[in-house]
């Protein structure tokens, strides 16, 4: 096997960050890195001090351990999160095209296929405001909302594992989507920051009868 760039070990931690293979809490070692990922320890070395200066990862004696949120750091990037979503979809209802539209609208109806499967609909919920971002026609806008999206990983669990969220978060997709289709701005970005405020309020009644 080729000597994998060291950019592709941070991209690969990263992305089962981002995907859950490595939840909140979880010790990350760099000899079982290496070894998992087939490559040197050199660039898993690198990889995990620049996830660490990210604050992705944080240090507990010694070992490094993916980062959790606290209650304030939640509401903090929740409050960011519905001001840069807004604002993507608010840019989609200005600049998509036809079929990203008709793409969205296929998502939300793909997506029901997946109700009760909360893991599959987190994914599909990612790939939805992904193609929203991406609308957006705004690579600053998209960037960011990539950093937030790593910072969301950090989150223990998907509010969509919550009984009835899932479908209810797709009836609001439906609402995103009929805004950006009729080119209402105003409308979109209302849309996407219902969506989000509901999001948020589901994960504060969970964390509530967590305790």
């Amino acid at each position: 096997m080729n000597q994998i760039p060291p950019r592709d070990a941070y991209a690969r931690i990263l992305d089962a960050i981002d995907h859950g293979a490595f939840r909140p809490g979880d010790r990350l070692v760099e000899s079982e890195l290496a070894e998992r990922l087939q490559m040197s320890r050199t660039p898993i070395r690198e990889a995990l001090q620049r996830l660490e200066t990210q604050a992705l990862l944080v240090r507990d004696g010694r070992s490094l351990i993916v980062a959790s949120l606290s209650h304030d750091e939640m509401a903090e990037l929740y409050v960011v999160r519905a001001e840069l979503e807004a604002l993507a979809a608010k840019l989609a209802a200005r600049h998509a095209a036809p079929e990203e539209v008709s793409v969205l609208s296929e998502m939300v109806a793909e997506d029901r296929a997946l109700l009760g499967d909360a893991a599959a609909l987190a994914r599909a919920n990612r790939r939805f405001h992904g193609q929203i971002h991406r609308a957006s026609r705004n690579g600053h806008l998209v960037r960011q909302l990539q950093m937030v999206r790593r910072s969301m990983a950090l989150m223990a669990t998907t509010s969509l594992a919550v009984p009835g969220r899932g479908e209810t978060a797709l009836a609001e997709h439906d609402r995103i989507v009929a805004a950006i289709r009729d080119r209402d701005e105003d409308a979109a970005a209302l849309a996407m920051r219902d969506h989000l405020s509901r999001a948020f309020a589901v994960r504060l009644r969970r964390e509530a009868e967590i305790g």
